[in-house]
């Protein structure tokens, strides 16, 4: 079993306090078990029915992964672990572009995208914001992947709390309206101009090359089977899924 995931002391003890307590029906079976085996589906990728039966019986599994992210227990605890450590001064935003397994094609509303944020904001395509010094993503979001990346800076930022100083990102934000959004936060805009500017705008070159630590988180996410290739044909799900791998 030496291949198989299991929960570290020290991450059960930071997941356990944020637990719900108190849901109607049958008393649950062992929480770290359980939630071992949903992370070793979401790093390897297996089938739900295949999860190894050291974790449990494989439906125990999965209906603990689909009914607490339809509720949606898995999106709440990772904003209350997220919000417990020190608010970061220095945010990144970033998208990127998750590939569709053949399973979660033709879908209602088509391909999504994931954003992900710290107390700022974060990407199927998805822009996710990490704290700078550790690259931990604070909030996720998921889009259509045909949604421009601009359009979910602002919904992402505005849920997290102040004080943001700075906010780094790419190109792929370099518009007024949310360079305006940040200036009348008094937050610093790290974004370099497009190449249509007349006059571009001046960029911090030191800070941003700090930008590299949100694209760092992205590649340690998408070494997670689950995130870099979507299987499940609910955008919850795979919301849930970037919510319990960002524990």
């Amino acid at each position: 079993m030496a291949h198989l995931f299991w929960l570290s002391d020290a991450a059960w003890l930071s997941i356990e306090p944020h637990l719900p307590r108190g849901l109607p029906g049958k008393p649950r079976v062992d929480d770290r078990r359980v939630i071992s085996g949903i992370l070793h589906v979401l790093k390897t990728g297996c089938r739900w029915r295949d999860v190894p039966a050291a974790y449990g019986p494989g439906t125990t599994i999965y209906n603990r992964f689909t009914r607490w992210s339809h509720r949606p227990i898995w999106q709440r605890m990772f904003k209350r672990m997220a919000a417990a450590g020190p608010v970061p001064e220095e945010l990144c935003l970033d998208s990127t572009h998750v590939k569709a397994h053949r399973s979660a094609q033709n879908t209602k509303g088509g391909l999504g995208r994931k954003r992900s944020g710290s107390r700022a904001a974060g990407d199927q395509q998805s822009p996710c914001t990490g704290r700078c010094v550790t690259g931990r993503p604070v909030a996720f979001a998921v889009t259509p992947g045909n949604i421009p990346d601009i359009h979910m800076a602002v919904p992402l930022l505005e849920g997290l709390s102040p004080p943001q100083k700075t906010l780094i990102a790419d190109k792929a934000y370099d518009a007024m309206s949310l360079r305006r959004w940040l200036k009348r936060r008094r937050i610093k805009a790290v974004i370099p101009s497009l190449a249509t500017r007349t006059f571009p705008f001046p960029l911090d070159r030191k800070a941003y090359k700090r930008r590299n630590v949100v694209e760092r988180m992205w590649g340690r996410l998408k070494n997670w089977r689950r995130i870099a290739t979507r299987y499940d044909r609910l955008a919850r799900n795979y919301l849930a899924s970037l919510a319990v791998a960002g524990f």
